[in-house]
């Protein structure tokens, strides 16, 4: 700071000048500059270079890399933390929200599958993709699913009532492949939303099980989470033991002779595969066994004698007691940093 003190005349105050020296403030910095800055450095840190469409001077991703260069890399960059950069690129170059607290390399690798569970082709690197299954939401952990990208540009934007239309075009003729997927493709594509959709329990509970939740999937509908666990049930031996220890559980007498109805149309259709050895054909075979009216029918008057809040309690005390094949977390906010306000965009 400098002061100018003004002594031309003693007989008056001094009139006393400021110069703060102040240059022009900056102005805040969008948040898509912010996401690319640290997007850079995360590069530079991993000792990786960004893709080369976003090396100009003028790219805050470019900028943040530049400024991180020169500090010491991390571990080497695993195929995880390379998946995880790429993802978070490609969404900060559509605007669309990427939470990065739950949504780690880490669980990315939990993601990952050999087939395809729409198309149920063999998945390699070129023809693997990251689909948002819900499409009005970001990048978030619980709205991830790995499908081959023939499957995710069918899909494109179409929430669950779309992909059960699509399926029903096909099914009504005389074209019989849209978007190059059959109607159980479609099916299967509607299932897959159904499960980050919120629907009410009577429409839930009438869905057929065409495809079983993918891993790490978030399922909004509680007899949705009871009909996945169920069924996951039949892929590992020790099944008639754990289900008949889950049937205990049940309220009354009636849900009981209704479980055992359901089972019983249910478990011949999978023991008929008994000879499978390799768990994706197991999983298919448990989700084909759902093709059949009478599984379905009877799993429909079962599940709609439940409430809600019985299917959550139920798949709550089956998790608790270790009956079920796979691990069951509860999530108080399913839709936790999934940017549903603003469609899945960042501010």
């Amino acid at each position: 700071m400098q002061a100018v003190f003004n002594t031309a005349q003693a007989t008056q105050p001094a009139l006393v000048q400021f110069d703060l020296g102040l240059t022009e403030a900056p102005a805040a910095i969008s948040a898509h500059e912010r996401i690319g800055l640290a997007l850079g450095r995360d590069y530079a840190l991993h000792g990786l270079t960004p893709p080369i469409a976003h090396l100009y001077p003028q790219s805050p991703l470019q900028r943040g890399w530049m400024a991180a260069r020169g500090r010491s890399v991390r571990t080497p960059a695993s195929p995880q933390v390379e998946l995880w950069l790429a993802l978070r690129t490609h969404a900060w170059t559509r605007g669309r929200s990427f939470e990065d607290i739950q949504l780690t390399p880490h669980h990315l690798g939990q993601l990952d599958t050999t087939h395809c569970p729409i198309t149920r082709e063999l998945l390699v690197d070129d023809s693997r993709s990251i689909d948002r299954v819900r499409d009005d939401a970001g990048y978030a952990a619980g709205n991830l699913a790995v499908m081959s990208r023939r499957a995710n540009r069918a899909k494109g934007s179409r929430g669950h009532q779309a992909l059960v239309d699509m399926a029903a075009s096909c099914a009504a003729g005389p074209i019989t492949r849209i978007g190059g997927l059959a109607e159980a493709d479609w099916q299967r594509l509607a299932v897959l939303a159904s499960f980050v959709t919120p629907l009410s329990h009577e429409q839930a509970a009438q869905i057929p099980l065409r495809v079983l939740p993918p891993n790490r999937l978030r399922l909004f509908n509680p007899i949705q989470a009871l009909q996945a666990l169920v069924t996951r049930q039949l892929a590992t031996p020790g099944w008639s033991a754990r289900l008949s220890r889950l049937e205990a559980l049940l309220p009354t007498d009636a849900l009981r002779s209704d479980f055992n109805r359901f089972l019983l149309a249910l478990a011949p259709r999978v023991l008929a595969a008994a000879e499978l050895q390799e768990p994706q054909q197991i999983r298919w075979a448990l989700e084909d066994a759902w093709a059949q009216p009478l599984v379905q029918k009877r799993w429909k008057r079962f599940a709609l004698q439940l409430t809600p809040e019985q299917a959550e309690a139920l798949v709550e005390r089956a998790a608790a007691k270790k009956l079920c094949p796979v691990h069951v977390q509860r999530h108080d906010d399913a839709t936790d940093g999934w940017a549903l306000a603003t469609g899945g965009y960042t501010v």
